[in-house]
């Protein structure tokens, strides 16, 4: 499959002609063909976004809300198609690329809702005859970096408020997944988005630091948002900063699911089965950490093995297993480099940890401590460590053991005790007797420390991705000069 750039209207090669190619983790042959933009292409991309832009702020709101609800309905149609690009270029299973253009399309859909709700106030004056008011005003162009784990829902979130609120935007594909990131820039040109409104740009891996620096400096640029790692959400950061553009980062996470010894174990078994595995544990919210206390250390894991044992892993395309591949063979020895790190300083690995490839049945890692690298580091795969604590402060204590802080769960039937653990946690998301990854699009979505900040969804985002103004309008005039 070859894909081109969309810049404008029109679909367009690199400058050159130069292109690159992602190969499927599964079979190695190439799964898409994809223009290699460079920073004039870049460039360009910022300048038609730059020329949409003035008209596309004055665009009234239901107008957008209209289009948006548009695209969500091309999307969801597309989910198929969606599907089988995830297959291909990431090693996702066909369930996982439908599920990604469902919540996408629910994403343009809350998007389109928030439309009438970008709302200023009047604000009381000292000043007699001043009528004073804050208004939300689109900020500019918006420039979107999505990755590959999740690339409808996190394609789709990087731009759907920023055009909700009236600016133009960018999607600055992901290399691993230039197909499915440009499939996005399709469906909002079959809703029928303005020339220059929605532009995407593909790059190759070796010039994704050319491309990014050249679209965060172009003056048109005003409102930046970046999910991935923390690594490179802090050079993105530091580049933002350079140029004092604003920056909603979502980052990395060693996200906690705390067991206590009141917790219904088949309800915490089922939780963090889908936390830990689902995806092959390539989200950022998957539990990584399963802490669990001494008492029914035992007897959850015994039944959470179990459990594992049937989360087989094999080539998506086949639809043979519930698991499918991680994105790349190079992803799966950082995986097996932790768990045999652990299993090398006395953890137990108690099933899975035999790679294929990219394919690894899930994996579960026991007794492990502080000084694994598994402890601290974030696999992004399908194992996950069991950490076991004697009472409740220590399971706060080690949840909150990590640089990260994005997303929590705590299994209790004591619900005050639950919440009062809950409020103990350093992260920005945490749920009571729920699963660690969970989405909806108007909920607050985002992490604290190194996990990024700002957030996505709902109202939240509103506010960034648009300028607060304060205006007034003066009858009486003093002065006293």
């Amino acid at each position: 499959m070859d894909i081109g750039l969309l810049i404008g209207d029109r679909d367009v090669g690199a400058q050159g002609g130069a292109t690159f190619d992602r190969m499927d983790p599964v079979t190695g042959q190439v799964a898409t063909r994809a223009a290699a933009a460079k920073a004039a292409d870049a460039i360009a991309a910022a300048d038609a976004a730059a020329a949409a832009f003035p008209a596309w702020s004055k665009v009234g709101p239901n107008a957008r809300r209209a289009l948006l609800n548009k695209a969500a309905d091309i999307l969801q149609a597309k989910g198929a198609e969606f599907g089988e690009l995830l297959v291909k270029e990431t090693g996702a299973t066909k369930g996982w690329g439908g599920f990604n253009a469902f919540l996408a399309a629910g994403m343009l859909r809350e998007a389109a809702a928030m439309t009438t709700q970008i709302t200023g106030e009047t604000i009381p004056s000292d000043k007699p005859g001043n009528l004073a008011m804050s208004i939300r005003a689109p900020a500019g162009v918006s420039l979107g970096i999505a990755p590959w784990n999740a690339p409808v829902i996190l394609g789709v979130r990087s731009i759907a408020m920023p055009l909700a609120c009236g600016n133009t935007v960018i999607l600055k594909a992901s290399e691993a997944c230039p197909a499915t990131h440009r499939l996005i820039g399709q469906v909002m040109q079959e809703a029928g988005f303005p020339a220059g409104v929605v532009n995407v740009v593909t790059n190759a891996p070796e010039d994704a630091g050319e491309v990014v620096n050249a679209l965060i400096a172009h003056p048109a640029v005003r409102r930046v948002n970046f999910t991935g790692s923390t690594r490179v959400g802090k050079i993105i950061a530091e580049t933002c900063g350079r140029y004092l553009k604003p920056v909603l980062l979502e980052l990395g996470g060693k996200n906690p699911l705390i067991v206590l010894d009141d917790a219904n174990l088949d309800d915490a078994v089922a939780g963090a089965a889908f936390s830990a595995f689902m995806h092959q544990g390539q989200i950022c919210m998957s539990a990584e950490r399963i802490i669990v206390q001494d008492s029914i250390a035992d007897a959850f894991i015994e039944k959470f093995r179990a459990k594992a044992a049937t989360l087989t892993a094999g080539d998506p395309s086949q639809g043979k297993h519930i698991l499918g591949a991680v994105v790349s063979v190079e992803a799966m020895n950082r995986v097996v480099h932790l768990v045999e790190d652990a299993a090398s300083k006395g953890a137990k690995v108690i099933v899975g940890g035999k790679p294929n490839g990219a394919i690894m049945d899930a994996t579960i890692v026991d007794h492990v401590t502080p000084d694994m690298a598994i402890y601290t580091e974030e696999s992004f795969g399908p194992s996950v460590s069991i950490i076991r604590v004697k009472d409740d402060a220590e399971a706060v204590k080690i949840a909150n053991d990590t640089e990260y802080g994005l997303s929590s769960a705590v299994y209790s039937t004591n619900i005050n005790r639950a919440f009062a653990i809950a409020q103990q946690i350093e992260s920005g998301i945490c749920h009571i007797n729920g699963p660690t990854v969970s989405d909806e699009p108007q909920m607050p979505f985002g992490g604290v420390k190194g996990s990024g900040y700002g957030r996505f969804g709902g109202k939240a985002g509103i506010a960034e991705f648009t300028d607060l103004r304060w205006i007034t309008v003066e009858t009486d005039q003093h002065y006293p000069i």
